[in-house]
């Protein structure tokens, strides 16, 4: 599976304010760009924390750039949210009917709420003990015909694939704002490296709107 992390941080590298609520950092031209990359996915992933802070629906306000990909008949890209502990609410935006909605989760999960998300429509794949097993996680979807993946966060999650050597390329918006606060969420969060950091080559750099677009490939991937 390729797997394309994709985000949108301010010029100090924040995904949200200290508050976790969504803050507008990328405008028209970026949005498009986001379009287009979603256009050459088959599904598009989130964790649960992003899912429980933004409620993400996953489903672009302009599918235009998929049917000119993939032909006028093309689906939206299946949804995924990655929740160890089907944390997920029932009646979240992203388990809407349409798309396909993928939980991606563990066996400490409870019972009561793999039902819940289950009578919700969500698809259940379980991989890993206490929190999801991410290398075995994207194998079954995998085998449920995801080849390419765009992750949007969140920063605990982008971490954890980065952790688990999954990821094969990183976007980046850099928006022209300070949000500031230790607290903030940043692209990246987790426990970090302490040494064998992840090595990044850069491919491509291009103005949009008020801030940056940074296209880097994972060395050795």
């Amino acid at each position: 599976m390729y797997v394309v992390v994709n985000a949108a941080t301010s010029a100090d590298g924040k995904l949200s304010s200290r508050r976790r609520e969504q803050i507008a950092i990328s405008g028209d031209e970026d949005f498009a760009r986001v379009d287009r990359l979603r256009a050459e996915a088959d599904a598009v992933a989130v964790g649960v924390g992003t899912v429980l802070a933004d409620d993400p629906s996953l489903v672009r306000h302009d599918e235009a750039h998929r049917a000119d990909h993939r032909g006028p008949e093309a689906a939206p890209p299946t949804r995924v949210v990655v929740d160890s502990r089907c944390r997920t609410p029932a009646d979240a935006a992203i388990l809407d009917g349409v798309p396909d909605t993928y939980v991606l989760t563990s066996e400490a999960a409870p019972d009561d709420r793999r039902e819940a998300l289950a009578a919700a429509g969500a698809t259940l794949l379980a991989a890993g003990d206490d929190r999801v097993d991410l290398p075995a996680a994207l194998g079954a979807l995998a085998e449920e015909g995801v080849d390419r993946l765009m992750v949007e966060g969140g920063g605990e999650l982008i971490f954890s694939l980065f952790e688990a050597g999954l990821v094969d390329e990183l976007s980046i918006y850099v928006g022209g704002l300070v949000v500031g606060g230790r607290e903030a969420p940043t692209l990246t969060d987790g426990d970090g490296f302490l040494e064998a950091f992840p090595e990044l080559t850069l491919d491509d750099v291009r103005r949009l709107d008020d801030g940056v677009v940074l296209e880097w490939e994972v060395v050795g991937r």
